[in-house]
């Protein structure tokens, strides 16, 4: 328990575990319920540039999603064992970079506050980088 003496390391595996539920918890909910997203962006996207890829696109969002949550959980179980935070790191790289395409997505579809709450989540993880 020494490990949870150091203020950065908390900071860390709080940052792990957060994108850990975050990103998980997303992805997980687009597998189980696959086409009540598909049809849910489908109507989203109808009259935007992207209609005729959602499906695709859906599927690339939730692989993203769930490989940036995997990389923090391997980073949680990494820091408590090893004392190394590089995957949490992958992590919130691999966070950035999904929540960049859920952005595009959202602000392609005109859906500003949807653009708006991802933005919150991204100034998040840009904030979480300064603790690595």
């Amino acid at each position: 328990m020494e490990l949870l003496k150091s203020p950065e390391v908390i900071g860390q595996l709080a940052i792990g575990l957060f994108i850990a539920i975050v990103f998980l918890q997303s992805g997980i909910d687009k597998v189980i319920d696959w086409k009540g997203n598909l049809s849910w962006l489908q109507g989203h996207f109808k009259d935007s540039i992207l209609s005729g890829i959602v499906s695709p696109m859906l599927a690339i969002v939730t692989i993203a999603e769930i490989v940036t949550g995997l990389f923090a959980v391997c980073g949680v179980v990494c820091l408590v064992w090893c004392q190394d935070a590089s995957c949490i790191q992958y992590s919130v790289a691999l966070g950035l970079l999904s929540l960049l395409m859920l952005i595009f997505g959202q602000r392609i579809a005109k859906d500003y506050d949807g653009a708006k709450t991802i933005a919150i989540y991204f100034g998040v993880l840009l904030v979480s980088l300064l603790l690595f």
